[in-house]
């Protein structure tokens, strides 16, 4: 799933309340950041679109990185520590962290995560991928978009405050311009 999806069905998930919005938000972000630090790193390099997405993204060094952050083992582990810290704003976090790995187990083909990393290299291999058209992409890109949109509009109607409003716009936003930059970069 794109993150700014993640973001909408964490918040839908573990926010609707109104509270605890910025340990679901970067919670439901965690996962994805190493990603982008990816991507920039390899787009600094003058690495190409197709090399960055063929090649470089299946270094074991970058699969290391990205896994660790994509690691069910790690989150339940933070979760405890935060359980025993009496930590409320922790726990928050990383039950969004775990929500967002499990909403990625489906999505993911021949890029899937180690998600029981660093206990197991296994990966699964879901037949559905939330980009691939070979693996219904497609069906899968257009139910996000309208999960998204549906679920914005929910949270809008719930977060009365300013702020809610501003960082739901921000993540609309967001959701767009990745999609602009995909149609015409990669596309």
């Amino acid at each position: 799933m794109n993150t700014p999806a993640h973001i909408v069905i964490n918040l839908l998930c573990l926010g609707r309340s109104g509270q605890g919005l910025k340990p679901i938000v970067t919670g439901a972000l965690l996962p994805d950041a190493p990603m982008l630090v990816f991507y920039l790193v390899e787009k600094l390099r003058g690495t190409s679109e197709q090399d960055i997405w063929r090649h470089a993204y299946y270094q074991p060094h970058w699969q290391n990185f990205i896994d660790i952050f994509n690691s069910i083992p790690l989150v339940v582990l933070g979760m405890a520590i935060m359980v025993a810290a009496g930590s409320v704003t922790g726990l928050i976090l990383g039950a969004s962290m775990l929500l967002h790995l499990l909403e990625d187990l489906p999505v993911h083909h021949d890029d899937a995560h180690r998600h029981f990393f660093p206990l197991s290299n296994w990966r699964f291999e879901s037949p559905i991928s939330y980009w691939d058209s070979n693996h219904y992409g497609g069906i899968v890109s257009a139910l996000e978009i309208v999960a998204v949109i549906v679920g914005c509009i929910f949270l809008w109607r719930i977060y009365r405050t300013w702020g809610a409003r501003l960082m739901l716009g921000t993540i609309g936003l967001l959701y767009a311009s990745f999609f602009i930059y995909a149609f015409t970069t990669w596309i």
